[in-house]
């Protein structure tokens, strides 16, 4: 026997601060749309300062997130499927960059990677390699501060995979890497797919730890949200452009995930 489904009705006293509240989330994002400039929209986005900027932002979210997928993974099936002692600390330590400010992530960068940093000093002095202030030092602060997501995400998948299969697969003779190459990461690509846009999002928009580390500089450290910095004392309707461009590739990307966080019936 089917039973009807009974459709509840919020209280009153719910639907006006919720409907607020939804205001409150989208007015600031209509209004941007509302008052950019569509009759120089094509000009402006074909500038080449502007070109420059979402380039060299594109460039750099793409490979800090390569960085985090070779890092992150196997920290994440570390975190995941080990009892090694202080695996809780290391689970704690990695959620920090996600609530530590990220003006204070470019700072302690600069403390370990600048030239007198704890790491950096060697790098300079052996290898010449200098990090701050340059191309590199943008890909390192976006994969400092985006690299959570990463880790959070395939931990989460891993966890939730039946770790029966890898037991199998190391039953009929194959080896911890083979197991892990053929059996794990196919049960959890999906999780590692969305981990890696949630990643790469973040990396796109990073700006605190990013100028704080590594300057903006147009052709050399200046990202998108540096460049809107910028744009807004300077040019108010190019910072406009620039930020539907982040605000189009947000969309895409919760369209992307929507079946994997909201659900396909929401």
């Amino acid at each position: 026997m089917r039973v009807a489904r009974r459709t509840r009705t919020a209280p009153g006293v719910l639907v006006v601060p919720a409907v607020v509240g939804l205001l409150f989330l989208v007015l600031p994002l209509t209004g941007m749309v509302i008052r950019a400039p569509w009759s120089t929209l094509v000009s402006r986005l074909a500038s080449a300062e502007v070109g420059e900027a979402l380039r060299l932002s594109l460039i750099c979210a793409t490979t800090a997130t390569a960085i985090c997928l070779v890092l992150g993974v196997p920290l994440a099936w570390v975190l995941a499927r080990t009892t090694i002692p202080g695996r809780r600390f290391a689970r704690a330590l990695v959620t920090v960059p996600l609530v530590l400010p990220p003006v204070v992530g470019g700072v302690a960068l600069l403390l370990v990677f600048g030239r007198r940093g704890v790491i950096g000093q060697y790098l300079d002095s052996w290898f010449g390699i200098t990090l701050p202030f340059t191309t590199a030092g943008v890909v390192v602060a976006e994969a400092f501060v985006a690299m959570p997501f990463l880790i959070i995400a395939v931990e989460g998948a891993l966890r939730g995979a039946d770790p029966r299969f890898e037991e199998a697969a190391a039953t009929l003779g194959a080896s911890r890497w083979t197991a892990f190459r053929r059996v794990t990461l196919p049960t959890v690509a999906p999780g590692i797919a969305a981990g890696a846009v949630l990643c790469w999002a973040r990396a796109l928009g990073e700006f605190g730890a990013t100028i704080t580390f590594a300057g903006n500089f147009p052709g050399t450290t200046q990202t998108m949200p540096l460049a809107v910095y910028l744009a807004l004392e300077q040019d108010p309707d190019s910072a406009t452009v620039l930020s539907l461009v982040l605000l189009a590739v947000s969309v895409a990307i919760l369209v992307s995930l929507r079946e994997k966080w909201i659900g396909p019936s929401a």
